[in-house]
């Protein structure tokens, strides 16, 4: 009877344990060179795993850029409920508007996290509203787009300006999550809870989602276990600039350029199951998502 009782405790224990992540990593670098295009299965605690959604704004200066936010912020959406079901921490990290938020408890479990000394010095140098991880030229080379023009894609070109004022409202702000754009406090949430995992998604991929305080180029350099969510990014190219490919071919190069300088990726296929998100202005038979 005793045994029974055992195994039953024990069963019951399994069950409720959040199941590992199974990822299909796809890199294009080996011993710190560009390489062919490799895949690999990894295996991923939860519990040591936070998902970090960039910039995913209520709006955007750049029309077609708000269009694509609002269009893949339901499925993402999808993703990060898929994640958080696991034990995966959900960190919202709205640049520049985060005050909007100040007196939540997701924003005060970021501000209130015991301080923690990081490995190497984080970046000190300002651009626009946090701190930010300008690009590296002994690891990278250039950017394969060119971005100069800011990339806005429509017809009529928009007029730059701060549009946002929050995170957009159809991805969910649960009570166990996280809010910071601090690169800090970002270090201090992932050293409180152990964790060494880290998948981003969110936009633009030629410039947030690599350069904020808490986004690739600064986690790599801290040491964690880096992916990107490729399927679940956008970036800001103007398919009249260099080197004049579509929009969607652009963003493809500079997933590539994250897989051979900085760090894997991923589709959200490997959280949720379903196929890879797909915008439903691209068109092409083969996607880089793939």
């Amino acid at each position: 009877m005793k045994f029974a009782i055992l195994f039953l405790m024990i069963a019951s224990s399994l069950s409720a344990a959040p199941s590992a992540l199974t990822l299909h990593t796809r890199s294009r670098f080996d011993k710190g060179k560009p390489a062919n295009a490799v895949t690999r299965v990894e295996t991923w605690d939860p519990k040591k795993t936070v998902l970090i959604i960039c910039d995913m704004w209520d709006d955007h200066w750049c029309k077609s850029a708000a269009q694509r936010v609002g269009e893949m912020a339901a499925p993402m959406n999808d993703v990060v409920k898929a994640a958080r079901a696991k034990g995966v921490l959900i960190l919202h990290a709205p640049s520049s508007v985060t005050k909007y938020y100040d007196g939540t408890p997701q924003r005060e479990r970021a501000r209130k996290a015991p301080l923690a000394t990081t490995p190497v010095p984080l970046s000190t140098s300002e651009r626009w509203g946090t701190a930010w991880c300008w690009p590296d030229p002994k690891r990278e080379k250039d950017l394969p787009i060119d971005d100069s023009d800011m990339g806005c894609d429509c017809k009529t070109k928009c007029t730059i300006r701060e549009a946002w004022t929050r995170q957009i409202a159809m991805i969910e702000l649960a009570p166990e999550d996280a809010l910071t754009d601090n690169g800090q406090e970002t270090w201090n949430l992932l050293a409180s809870r152990g964790i060494e995992n880290v998948i981003i998604m969110g936009v633009h991929l030629n410039m947030c989602v690599l350069g904020r305080p808490f986004a690739i180029r600064q986690q790599v350099a801290l040491g964690k276990n880096v992916v990107l969510c490729r399927d679940l990014t956008d970036t800001m190219y103007n398919p009249d600039k260099p080197p004049k490919v579509s929009h969607f071919e652009g963003t493809d190069l500079v997933v590539e350029h994250v897989e051979k300088y900085w760090c894997p990726t991923i589709t959200s296929t490997d959280i949720t199951g379903r196929p890879a998100f797909r915008f439903k202005a691209d068109r092409r038979d083969k996607r880089g998502v793939d």
